[in-house]
């Protein structure tokens, strides 16, 4: 490969590694990459649905969102502007997308923080400090959003708390209620030496009452020690425009996008589906929080961490070689 076409194999490893630690739905990681002479493309991989909670594949496609969001800025990290071509044929849904390269003369400093976030973040299902979030730290993430044609929209007022932590209350009843459900979550949930799923030990080590969370206490032991406080997370709704392959892509880049930036200023993230995989939950979000505008995608959890080991242990992540093709052709 020519180094000013396109990276060179080892930038490449570097860059989709890195990509590759992006947040996906129960860490199912439902991305593949295509290696082209001149191009880099991103497909979603149909054996990593979960059939359950998400029939559709819309979180699927949030989380490939996510990950294509994270190599643009493992790129231009390493000094390539990734220029994207989403759902670049019709025939095909699952091309998410194709990346081509220009070398940049130089790299952003904002960039490379962002792309140490990526290596740094992780989801925290711990309570967060009741320290109040600042509006001047709140509003770049909102900011983000936008530019990735999505609203978050920050539940500051009780009564909105109070409605996003009913829906989420309302979903996981709902979910809990089926056997197939308690069933998958079990086969992804309490983990371990594993490279895929939730492993035991970012799972907390007890019910967390109260709090809004995923139920996965109900099927795995969790490992992580939980302090003995109130929840003090700030509640924010990611939410799309419309509700199509194209609007879940956006979501799940303005996902990426929002948790790197919190986790540059410090901040603990917990990202909650449940609101996008029931409807009544759904509806009731839109319509309470949202003035009845927008598609809800999914709540994030953001706020202080509580204690000095944050960001708590890393999530394990599969090889290269599963998820890369061909891996690294010979120049």
């Amino acid at each position: 490969m020519a180094s000013r076409t396109v990276p060179s194999q080892e930038t490449m490893r570097s860059a989709l590694g890195l990509a590759c630690r992006a947040p996906s739905v129960h860490n199912s990681q439902p991305w593949r990459w295509k290696l082209a002479v001149h191009s880099v493309h991103l497909y979603l991989d149909r054996s990593r649905l979960l059939e359950i909670i998400d029939p559709t594949g819309r979180e699927m496609v949030i989380s490939c969102g996510a990950v294509l969001n994270h190599a643009r800025i493992a790129f231009a990290a390493e000094g390539w502007r990734a220029r994207v071509h989403r759902l670049p044929n019709p025939a095909q849904p699952d091309h998410l997308a194709s990346i081509e390269f220009t070398e940049l003369t130089e790299v952003d400093p904002h960039v490379e923080t962002l792309a140490a976030a990526a290596a740094n973040r992780r989801t925290d299902r711990r309570p967060f400090l009741a320290d109040p979030v600042a509006q001047e730290v709140l509003a770049p993430l909102r900011e983000f959003a936008r530019l990735e044609d999505c609203t978050l929209s920050f539940a500051l007022e009780d009564r909105e708390r109070r409605e996003v932590e009913l829906a989420i209350q309302h979903a996981g009843a709902e979910q809990r209620d089926r056997p197939e459900y308690r069933q998958e979550l079990a086969a992804w949930a309490g983990r371990h030496a594993s490279a895929e799923g939730v492993p035991a030990r970012s799972l907390p080590a007890e019910h967390l009452r109260g709090m809004p969370e995923r139920d996965f206490a109900l099927v795995a032991e969790g490992e992580l020690p939980v302090p003995i406080l109130d929840d003090g997370a700030v509640l924010a709704v990611l939410a799309t425009r419309g509700d199509s392959y194209e609007s879940w892509l956006a979501a799940g880049e303005a996902l990426s996008a929002v948790l790197l930036s919190a986790t540059k200023q410090r901040l603990a993230t917990c990202p909650l589906s449940q609101v996008g995989e029931v409807g009544t939950a759904r509806n009731q979000v839109r319509d309470q929080v949202l003035g009845g505008s927008g598609f809800p995608q999914m709540v994030i959890r953001l706020g202080w961490p509580v204690t000095s080991e944050f960001p708590g242990p890393l999530t394990p992540r599969r090889p290269l070689s599963e998820v890369v093709e061909p891996l690294f052709p010979r120049e």
